[in-house]
């Protein structure tokens, strides 16, 4: 019986990995979603597209970073 490379099974890439956890912490946290709109007066504006996908990117990096242990 011939044995089978286990490095092609299951292997997963870095960027792969750092996206679960990009989705999953901003899922968590609520990062890069809309501010939910209420009646009375707000602390501040909401925050513009081009923010959340800053937000977003930013968070990206560092999930990268912490997957690759940097």
């Amino acid at each position: 019986m011939e044995s089978v490379n286990p490095a092609g099974l299951g292997a997963r890439r870095n960027e792969d990995i750092a996206l679960d956890l990009l989705k999953f912490v901003a899922g968590t946290t609520g990062v890069g979603r809309a501010a939910v709109t209420s009646t009375g007066f707000s602390g501040s504006a909401a925050p513009k597209p081009d923010e959340h996908v800053t937000e977003l990117l930013t968070l990206y990096g560092r999930c990268l970073k912490a997957v690759q242990g940097q």
